[in-house]
């Protein structure tokens, strides 16, 4: 109990400072320039296409799935298949190898 009423009573005293501060403070006078506006805009800008460049591809994730799955279909009813193009150079690779030789 008498740690919730210190905790209390210095939040109370924070407060009241910084209200007694803010009230009796003289104004700042300072000045910013554009410079620091257009920085800002610049962020602001690049946080916000970031955002929606990654929302869209989160979005178009399941469609590019839809498509390909669409095209896979397609490709095996007309009975063509995909060879990796991988296996076939290593294969052409070894048979020149072994008919050098």
């Amino acid at each position: 109990m008498q740690k919730e009423t210190t905790n209390f009573r210095r939040s109370a005293a924070v407060l009241s400072g910084l209200t007694i501060g803010a009230l009796f403070s003289a104004p700042a006078l300072a000045y910013v320039g554009p410079g620091a506006g257009i920085s800002v805009l610049g962020a602001l800008w690049g946080l916000i296409v970031g955002v929606v460049v990654a929302l869209g591809v989160i979005l178009f994730w399941p469609i590019k799935m839809m498509i390909r799955k669409s095209k896979a279909k397609k490709a095996a009813a007309a009975g063509i298949t995909e060879e990796a193009p991988v296996a076939d150079a290593a294969a052409e690779q070894a048979q020149s190898d072994t008919t050098t030789s």
